[in-house]
């Protein structure tokens, strides 16, 4: 009975996630056309940090309780879920338009930041306060 439970609780997550985040959504567009901002704007900034929300939740307690390689671990998967998996199963359902400022910025921009810290993986095993300073600082660019 007890595994019933927990299961139905599961269940119950799972579709509360799905309606908050379709709300979510739906108030990010709205933002988005109140203020003229174009949607994908708003999906590459607002939407992309509010579904990394729970994440960091995740890595910043991983990381304070000493257990930093779930970090590095909950980040490079993340990445690979979403554009083998997400980006793929929708691109298999519907042909996917790729706008030239993804091409030209956003692609770059993510093989650049890979490749850092693949650098960063590689000397010394870990990742730095400096190192660490350098990805939020090219986080902070990114935005800007």
């Amino acid at each position: 009975m007890e595994i019933l439970l927990q299961f139905l609780f599961l269940v119950l997550g799972f579709v509360m996630l799905v309606k908050g985040a379709d709300w979510f959504v739906d108030g990010a567009a709205g933002i988005a056309d109140r203020f003229g901002i174009p949607q994908l704007v708003i999906g590459l900034t607002i939407v992309a940090m509010g579904t990394s929300a729970p994440e960091a939740a995740v890595s910043i307690t991983a990381a304070l309780k000493g257990n930093a390689a779930i970090t590095v671990g909950n980040v490079v998967g993340s990445n690979i879920l979403n554009i083998l998996i997400i980006l793929g199963v929708t691109s298999v359902i519907v042909t996917v338009a790729v706008a030239k400022s993804t091409i030209r910025y956003e692609i770059p921009y993510m093989l650049f930041i890979t490749i850092l810290l693949m650098i960063f993986g590689y000397t010394g095993g870990n990742i730095s306060l400096i190192e660490g300073v350098c990805l939020w600082l090219a986080f902070i660019g990114y935005l800007t």
